[in-house]
């Protein structure tokens, strides 16, 4: 699937930056499925490795997202009629919660480090349906400004 949508982006003109923080926060979302799955399993060392993964992938996608928007600006959205105050809500919502992310990860990491599981355990559970959510709103976001609704 992430090979399509390249492809498929190449394809359509869409600047390279964007498809790769696409399949970034794609990557993201499949890292952080596992990490959960990983912990809920007992895996602890695979989960620390997969969590470091993701937010060395989240990290990556932020620098890129910066580089791409430093270089093209603000793209419009071109999806008229009901939709629009759909695509603005996904994406009003996706970035007050991206605010976020670093911080409540960065906690994470530093509860988890400094060996206070339980409240590790009980961040993590408002941590990772956040994270998922703009990771996953992120390729909404993408595929409603780049390939269902592109510009003229």
């Amino acid at each position: 699937m992430i090979i399509a949508l390249a492809v498929g982006a190449v394809a359509a003109g869409v600047h390279p930056l964007a498809t790769t923080n696409a399949v970034l926060n794609t990557v993201a979302t499949v890292l952080l499925v596992a990490g959960w799955i990983l912990i809920r399993r007992g895996h602890v060392a695979a989960h620390r490795a997969t969590m470091v993964a993701a937010f060395v992938t989240s990290a990556v996608f932020l620098a890129c997202y910066l580089t791409y928007h430093s270089l093209v600006g603000h793209v419009p959205f071109r999806g008229q009629g009901a939709i629009r105050p759909v695509y603005f809500a996904i994406l009003i919502s996706h970035i007050l919660l991206a605010v976020a992310v670093p911080v409540l990860a960065l906690r994470m990491f530093f509860l988890a480090w400094r060996g206070r599981f339980d409240a590790h355990r009980r961040l993590g559970r408002i941590t990772l349906p956040i994270w998922l959510y703009v990771s996953v709103t992120g390729v909404v976001i993408y595929l409603m400004l780049y390939h269902w609704f592109p510009g003229a």
